[in-house]
C-alpha cells in the first residue's frame, strides 16, 4: 500500500440515514424488504398500500443510498440505489448507509462494504451478538476499517471492476431475452397452438377443408404452406407435424390428436438424497449436490454450479443420483416450484424430484412444460408445515399428449437459444471469478494501477480500454 493510501473508520466516512416517509398523499408505495434484494440487484419492488404495510417499514430512501441487511450479512442482501426512488419504502432491517463526503468514489466505496472480506467480518461481528439470529447494527461495525487510496485511483478501480459487471450483466440480459424468445415459443407451440390455428385458417380461406391426411397426403398444398409459414414463421416441415384443426376435450377445444393425460405419464421422476452431514469423507468433493439455494433466476435457466458438493463416497452412500445435463429439477418441499435445466451432471437432495420426459420427449420441452405447470402443482401440494408435491400430485395435474416427434422439432428449434445461455453463463462464472481475485487485491493495493492507467480514468478521455489497462498492470 501506498504512503497515500489511508485508512480511515466506516462510521467517520459515512452513517445510517433513517428518512421518514410521508404517507399522506399516497394510497400506495412499493416496499422492499431484505428478501427482495440479492447481490446488488433488485429481485422483486411489490407495490401494496400504505395501510397495508408492515409496522417497521418507515424508510425513505434516495438515489446514491446502499441498502445493507442488519440480518445475516454473509447472505448478500444488499443493493445501491441507481434510480430515483420516489415513492419507495424498506423496511428497518435494512441499514440505508450514505457518505459524509465528496472526496470518496460512491462507486468504489460500494465494493468496499460488499466485498467477501467485509461481508465475512460482519458476519463475525453478527453471530459474537447474536448467535442464533446473526444481526448487526450500524454502530457495531462503525469501526471497521475502510482503505481509500487517492480519489483517481478510487475512480480507476471501480471502474476497471464495474466493467466486469457491466459484461456480467449484458450477458444476464442477453439470457433474458433469449429465455422470452424460447418460453414465447412454447407458448406459441403448446397454449396458444398458433400453427393449427394458422394451418386452419389458410384451408378455410381457400375452400378446402378436408383434412389433408384423409386426402391421402401428409403435407399441405404449396400456396396453403406459404400462407402458413407467413403466419407463424416456421418452415413447412415443423408445420406439417401440427394438426390442421381442433376437437373438443375435458380441457376445451385441443388440437385433433391431441389428448388430456396425467403429467406424471408424460415424465419420469427421480428422487435424491443428501449424504450424512456428520461424515466428512462424503463432503467437498467434485460433485454438484443441488437444493433450493442452488435455484438460478428463470432467464438463466440452467444451473451450472452449487453451493455443497460431495463426494464419490457420499453418492454411493445415499440415494442421491447423479442426473445427467438437460434434465429438469423441481423444489417439491418448502419452497415448491423452483426449476431449473441441469446444465453439468449433478446430484440433488431429497426435497428435489428430477424429472425426464419419456417416450422421446425432448428434455427442453420439458423443462418449459414443467415451468407452466408449476402454479398449478403449487396449488395441488400439501403439508401443515412445509407445502410439498409428491408422486401423487403429478398425476393430478392434467396436461396435453402430444406426442414425441413435435417435442424433438421443440427442441432442435430452440437448442440455439438454449446452448447461447448455458454459454453466456460460464462466461458469467469466469468474469466473477476474475473480478473475485481482482477486487481484494485492488483494494488492499496489494496490486497497484500504473500512474499512465490512472491518468485515463481521470482524464475522462473517453472509455479506456480496461483489457489492455489490466494487461499493462500485470493483472
Amino acid at each position: 500500500m501506498g504512503s497515500e493510501w489511508k485508512i480511515v473508520r466506516l462510521g467517520d466516512i459515512a452513517e445510517n440515514i433513517s428518512r421518514p416517509f410521508d404517507f399522506s398523499d399516497r394510497d400506495s408505495v412499493v416496499f422492499i424488504n431484505t428478501g427482495d434484494v440479492l447481490e446488488g440487484k433488485f429481485l422483486h419492488s411489490n407495490r401494496v398500500f400504505s395501510n397495508g404495510l408492515p409496522g417497521q417499514a418507515k424508510k425513505r430512501i434516495e438515489i446514491g443510498d446502499i441498502l445493507f441487511s442488519e440480518i445475516r450479512p454473509a447472505n448478500k442482501r444488499y443493493a445501491l440505489v441507481d434510480f430515483e426512488p420516489e415513492d419507495y419504502v424498506v423496511s428497518t432491517k435494512f441499514m440505508v448507509i450514505q457518505l459524509l463526503t465528496n472526496d470518496i468514489d460512491p462507486d468504489y466505496f460500494y465494493l468496499q462494504i460488499t466485498n467477501n472480506s467485509t461481508l465475512n467480518e460482519f458476519q463475525r461481528i453478527a453471530e459474537s451478538r447474536s448467535g442464533t439470529f446473526p444481526q448487526i447494527t450500524f454502530d457495531a461495525v462503525s469501526h471497521f476499517p475502510i482503505i481509500l487510496p487517492p480519489l483517481p485511483e478510487q475512480r480507476a478501480i471501480a471502474h476497471i471492476l464495474g466493467s466486469l459487471d457491466d459484461k456480467i450483466e449484458l450477458n444476464r440480459q442477453m439470457n433474458r431475452t433469449l429465455e422470452a424468445m424460447a418460453q414465447a415459443i412454447f407458448k406459441s407451440w403448446f397454449v396458444d397452438f398458433l400453427p393449427v390455428r394458422a394451418k386452419q385458417s389458410a384451408r378455410t380461406q381457400t375452400g378446402d377443408p378436408v383434412h389433408a391426411k384423409a386426402k391421402g397426403r401428409d403435407t399441405l398444398p404449396a400456396p396453403q404452406s406459404e400462407a402458413v409459414r407467413q403466419a407463424c414463421g416456421l418452415p413447412p416441415e415443423i408445420v406439417d407435424l401440427f394438426p390442421d384443426s381442433f376437437e373438443p376435450s375435458e380441457l376445451g377445444l385441443l388440437p385433433r390428436g391431441w389428448k388430456p393425460v396425467q403429467l406424471a405419464e408424460l415424465i419420469e421422476l427421480i428422487g435424491g438424497g443428501t449424504p450424512k452431514t456428520s461424515n466428512v469423507e462424503y463432503w467437498n468433493g467434485d460433485i454438484r449436490w443441488f437444493s433450493v439455494v442452488d435455484a438460478p433466476d428463470s432467464s438463466d435457466v440452467f444451473v451450472i454450479d452449487t453451493e455443497k458438493h460431495i463426494t464419490i463416497s457420499g453418492l454411493q452412500n445415499s440415494s442421491t443420483k447423479i442426473l445427467p445435463f438437460g434434465a429438469t429439477i423441481i423444489s417439491a418441499r418448502g419452497t415448491v416450484g423452483k426449476c431449473a435445466l441441469v446444465g453439468t451432471p449433478m446430484a440433488m437432495n431429497q426435497s428435489c424430484y428430477g424429472i425426464a420426459g419419456i417416450n422421446g420427449r425432448g428434455s427442453y420441452f420439458t423443462y418449459f412444460l414443467i415451468r407452466k405447470q408449476v402454479s398449478d402443482l403449487q396449488r395441488s401440494g400439501h403439508g401443515s408445515v412445509f407445502n410439498t408435491i409428491t408422486r401423487d400430485t403429478f398425476k393430478s395435474i392434467i396436461s396435453i399428449d402430444t406426442g414425441s416427434e413435435i417435442t424433438q422439432q421443440f427442441d432442435k428449434y430452440v437448442d440455439p437459444f438454449l446452448r447461447l445461455i448455458h454459454t453466456n453463463l460460464h462466461e458469467i462464472e469466469a468474469l466473477k471469478q476474475q473480478r473475485d481475485v481482482l477486487l481484494p487485491k485492488l483494494i488492499s493495493g496489494e496490486l497497484r494501477l500504473p500512474a499512465e492507467a490512472i491518468e485515463k480514468f481521470s482524464a475522462q478521455a473517453g472509455v479506456p480500454d480496461v483489457e489492455a489497462i489490466l494487461k499493462e498492470a500485470g493483472l
